[in-house]
């Protein structure tokens, strides 16, 4: 399952570089001037998780398959872009199929570079983007609303009703210049209101691409960045797609030999995939064996007929029950057989809530 991340900021802000690092291909043309990506891009990364070295380690697995992010990076949006403006609004579709938006931000100052606001101001760049959207969101949501209030007219459609008072609260909002994701709502209104397809109720993850020398603990312009996220409840992450797509051309074993020698423990990449999986309130559960030894995907609080209709659907339908391992067991008693024999291997049935690091194997009635 993973998530599909949208890559979104204004042009020359380092969007095409940092796809490129993250999905270690050349696909998108990262170049200096607005518009190099005439067509969104989308591109899937492999999600690093040591436990599952460990797992596959243990149980001798032939074959490790990680659970993997889908990437789409969509042309640089200007100011105006609701209205047509640059490339105008064909790529707004593109972001409303996504689970999140990662906003790049330019917190960096380079001659070299053009900025098309002709300023580096990270904030007032997030305003723009933001503003756009909003404006999209709006515009969308005042021709559908005015013709389900035709359809409610009568009172006689209860769940048109329903979706026209989340429309509506959605309207006052934006109507105030704020995004659709500060709309109140209850739990069980949560699935109509994803439907609506509004761009600004998306979770934001803010990547505050950065100087080299500020790759570790950012600078001034992404401590902004940073105050702005905390505000609103976002989350942001500082990232040099200058180094990350140095690292993407590097062969595997060389790669920690880079990051020591420039301070760094990790790629950039880890930290975005970390903030995207707590933003979007994500798990990750194993299947072990001799063959492989795979991580899957799930949503925190997803129980277990879900969590194994992730991998087949025939699974969540004849679901009886799983049998389950802890990851901190299964490793202390060195794989499945030692965890069963120490009493750590349970059975839960359908209304188990799959916990992060599971190890599952599931039984179902085919």
């Amino acid at each position: 399952m993973g998530f599909k991340c949208g890559i979104v900021g204004l042009p020359n802000v380092g969007k095409s570089t940092l796809f490129n690092a993250l999905t270690q291909t050349a696909a998108a043309q990262a170049a200096n001037y607005p518009f190099c990506t005439i067509e969104p891009n989308v591109g899937e990364v492999a999600v690093p998780d040591p436990r599952l070295d460990t797992l596959a380690s243990i149980a001798g697995s032939g074959q490790i398959i990680p659970t993997r992010l889908t990437f789409v990076d969509i042309a640089g949006l200007v100011r105006g872009a609701s209205k047509g403006e640059g490339l105008g609004n064909q790529f707004l579709a593109n972001i409303r199929e996504c689970d999140a938006i990662a906003h790049v931000v330019r917190c960096f100052e380079d001659g070299d570079v053009t900025h098309v606001e002709g300023k580096i101001a990270p904030v007032d760049d997030i305003e723009t983007i933001e503003t756009e959207l909003m404006l999209a969101d709006l515009e969308s949501l005042e021709k559908r609303a005015a013709a389900l209030e035709k359809k409610t007219k009568n009172g006689a459609d209860k769940e048109a009703k329903e979706i026209l008072d989340l429309m509506n609260r959605a309207l006052v909002l934006l109507r105030e210049g704020k995004p659709a994701r500060l709309v109140e709502r209850k739990p069980e209104e949560e699935q109509a209101f994803g439907m609506l397809g509004l761009m600004t109720a998306k979770p934001v993850l803010y990547v505050c691409n950065v100087e080299e020398a500020s790759a570790l603990e950012g600078n001034a312009l992404s401590a902004e960045v940073f105050k702005r996220a905390a505000e609103e409840g976002a989350k942001a992450v500082v990232v040099s797609a200058k180094i990350e797509s140095e690292i993407a051309v590097l062969p595997a074993e060389d790669q920690k030999d880079y990051l020591d020698a420039i301070g760094l423990d990790e790629p950039g990449l880890n930290r975005v995939i970390r903030a995207g999986y707590d933003l979007l309130h994500l798990v990750t559960y194993f299947t072990v064996g001799p063959k492989e030894a795979r991580a899957w995907t799930i949503t925190r609080g997803t129980k277990a007929p879900a969590a194994a209709g992730v991998i087949h659907s025939d699974f969540e339908k004849g679901f009886i029950r799983s049998e389950t391992i802890a990851y901190g067991d299964y490793v202390q008693y060195k794989g499945e057989s030692g965890a069963r024999d120490a009493g750590r291997l349970r059975l839960e049935g359908k209304e188990y809530v799959v916990q992060d690091g599971d190890v599952l194997h599931f039984r179902f009635a085919n």
